[in-house]
């Protein structure tokens, strides 16, 4: 996640948390107001600011100072400087854990979940990954196809959630998030039916598989994308996609639970 300390610069600009996203997080996490929630990877502590908004109390990990702060100041969260394999909380101090669309940045995935089952007591640990392998392959990876070629090295859905059974000893579970079409957070593929958000450096900056990229293909990209949006050419081809409101492009809520 150090990383970011690079690429973050401006992160909390284009990665606005979602309302739909953050209500989703609190029905699966199913906690009372005043609970305590670790948020792992918390980025620009986005999410967590919206959860303490809520009523809950948020322990904030995340590694990049550039990234925390650009946080902004809450009195119900905390903030720790450190990694997902080696959290600095006592035993079963939290209600939920949450980490959102931070798992594949983890240098040791087993670890990083023992490490969230020793400090969960009863409640929920709920992540929002992704699986390339569930997606509609859309215009987005004709322009960018290291995207889908990248994506495609990290772990299948059903092995992340395997993982998490052997090393929680809970019951897990997956939940297709529908991505609609005016996501406030820019994630890699949020802007799936905006084409032009993509010629923005910053919102690219945003995603750190476009950050962290081959700087000349994307460019290549770039400039191709937007000759064929000038052209019309895009619409042309794409435009159905506009007919959409919202499209599975494989992120997953995956929510793990104590076996009752």
């Amino acid at each position: 996640m150090s990383i970011y300390n690079s690429i973050g610069q401006q992160y909390s600009k284009t990665r606005v948390p979602d309302i739909r996203i953050i209500n989703k997080l609190i029905d699966l996490l199913n906690l009372p107001k005043g609970s305590i929630i670790a948020d792992i990877g918390a980025g620009t502590g986005g999410y967590s600011l919206a959860l303490a908004n809520k009523g809950f109390i948020v322990n904030a990990i995340e590694p990049s100072l550039v990234m925390q702060n650009q946080a902004l100041k809450h009195p119900q969260v905390k903030w720790f400087a450190s990694y997902a394999e080696n959290l600095p909380l006592p035993n079963k101090s939290v209600d939920g854990v949450l980490s959102i669309l931070a798992i594949h940045h983890f240098t040791h995935l087993e670890k990083a979940f023992q490490e969230m089952q020793r400090i969960i007591r009863d409640g929920a640990i709920v992540l929002l990954s992704f699986d390339i392998r569930f997606a509609q392959k859309i215009w987005l990876y004709d322009y960018f196809p290291f995207l889908w070629k990248d994506a495609l090295q990290f772990l299948p859905l059903h092995e992340q959630v395997n993982l998490i059974k052997s090393t929680t000893k809970r019951c897990v579970e997956a939940i297709p998030l529908l991505l609609p079409h005016d996501v406030s957070d820019l994630f890699a593929a949020a802007a799936w039916r905006r084409p032009e958000l993509y010629l923005q450096p910053e919102v690219r900056a945003g995603i750190s598989s476009f950050a962290l990229g081959n700087q000349d293909l994307i460019e290549q990209g770039v400039k191709l994308l937007a000759v064929d949006l000038n052209s019309g050419k895009w619409s042309k081809k794409y435009g159905d996609i506009h007919d959409l409101t919202e499209i599975d492009l494989g992120y997953r809520f995956i929510r793990a639970t104590l076996v009752s």
